[in-house]
C-alpha cells in the first residue's frame, strides 16, 4: 500500500520551520544523566572495528542536524535503517545499537531529533525533560527531519528503497507513525512505544489512529509488566490493526510477560537479557525477511 504526497501530508501537516539554527550543534558523548546511574555490568560496547562510524551532518530546511551512522566500511547499496532514540537523546546506548545493525550488514542512522528544541544531555531528571523539552517536540517536525535523513542516507550509499525504522520508548512511538507517513519503509521495529493517548496540537495522532495508513508491517515489542503502556492498550492496538491497512495486518507484537518497560536498555536497571536478547533477534530476522532481498 503507497501514498502520494497529498496523502502524506494529510497524515502529519508539513511543519513551518521558522527557527534558525540548532541548540544541539554535536552529540553528547556517554550516557545520558537524566536515565540514571548506569549499570556498567550489562551495558554492551559493540567494537567500530570494521564498520565506518561516528557522528555526521545531515543537512534539513533550516540548517544541520547532528546524527551518529554506522555501516560496513566500504560497502555501497545497504539497506538504511533508522534508529529513533529513547526520550534521553542520541547517547552512547543509541550509538550502539546502530553499532550493532552495522554488524548486521545494514547503514544504520539515528538524528539527534530534539536537536531544535534543547539538549537532553544538559538535563538532571527525567521529569524536567519531559516538561521543558520532549513535550516540546512537534510530531511534523519529527516526520521532516527523518524525511531529511532518508534523502542523506541516499547520498551515503544508502539503498533507500530497502528502508527500515527501529525506535524505543518516545522512538517506539514513532516508528509506528513513521511507517504510516513514508511509503518508502519497508519494515518498522517499535519497542514499548506509546500507542494511545490524547490528540495534542504538536501530537495530533498515535499510533492507533493510523493503522489504516501503514504502508509497513510493524513488530512490537512490548513488555508484560509495562505500567506506562497497559497490556488493554496493546490488545486496542491489534484489534485496530486487524481492521487497517495490509501492512497492519500483517504487523504483530511479541509481548514478554515478566519484562518492564525499556527492558532492552542494557545500561538501565530496567534491563531484562532473556527479553533483550530474544528481541534483538526477532528484530533482525523481521528486518532481514524485508529488507535483505533487493526490490
Amino acid at each position: 500500500m503507497s501514498f502520494n504526497d497529498s496523502q502524506l501530508d494529510s497524515l502529519m501537516p508539513p511543519l513551518e520551520l521558522t527557527r534558525r539554527g540548532f541548540i544541539v550543534t554535536a552529540l553528547a558523548s556517554g550516557f545520558a544523566v537524566a536515565a540514571g546511574a548506569v549499570q556498567a555490568q550489562t551495558a554492551i560496547k559493540t567494537s567500530d572495528d570494521g564498520l565506518t562510524a561516528g557522528e555526521v551532518k545531515i543537512p534539513a530546511k533550516d540548517g544541520e542536524i547532528p546524527a551518529y551512522r554506522a555501516a560496513p566500511a566500504g560497502q555501497k547499496d545497504l539497506p538504511v535503517i533508522l534508529v529513533i532514540q529513547e526520550i534521553f537523546g542520541v547517547h552512547e546506548y543509541i550509538k550502539d545499537v546502530c553499532r550493532r545493525l552495522a554488524k548486521a550488514g545494514y547503514l544504520a542512522i539515528a538524528p539527534e531529533l530534539f536537536a531544535r528544541q534543547g539538549d537532553p544531555a544538559s538535563y538532571q531528571d527525567t521529569s524536567t525533560l519531559m516538561r521543558e523539552l520532549v513535550s516540546k517536540v512537534p510530531d511534523a517536525q519529527v516526520m521532516q527531519d527523518l524525511d531529511a535523513t532518508v534523502a542523506w542516507a541516499g547520498t551515503q550509499g544508502g539503498d533507500v528503497e530497502r528502508l527500515g525504522i527501529t525506535g524505543f520508548c518516545w522512538g517506539g512511538r514513532i516508528t509506528w507513525l513513521y511507517a504510516a507517513h513514508n511509503a518508502r519503509v519497508k519494515a518498522g521495529v517499535a519497542w514499548y512505544g506509546r500507542l494511545q493517548g490524547d490528540a495534542t496540537e504538536l501530537q495530533p495522532r498515535h499510533p492507533i489512529a493510523v493503522v489504516d495508513r501503514l504502508s509497513a508491517p510493524v513488530l512490537g515489542l512490548y513488555g508484560g509488566k509495562d505500567t506506562g503502556i497497559p497490556l488493554e492498550s496493546v490488545e486496542a492496538m491489534k484489534a485496530a490493526l486487524a481492521k487497517g491497512s495490509d501492512a497492519a495486518k500483517a504487523s504483530k507484537f511479541v509481548i514478554y510477560d515478566d519484562a518492564p518497560h525499556a527492558f532492552h536498555a542494557d545500561y538501565r536497571p530496567s534491563y531484562r537479557k532473556e527479553a533483550a536478547e530474544d528481541g534483538w533477534k526477532q528484530a533482525l530476522t523481521w528486518f532481514g525477511e524485508r529488507l535483505k532481498a533487493r526490490p
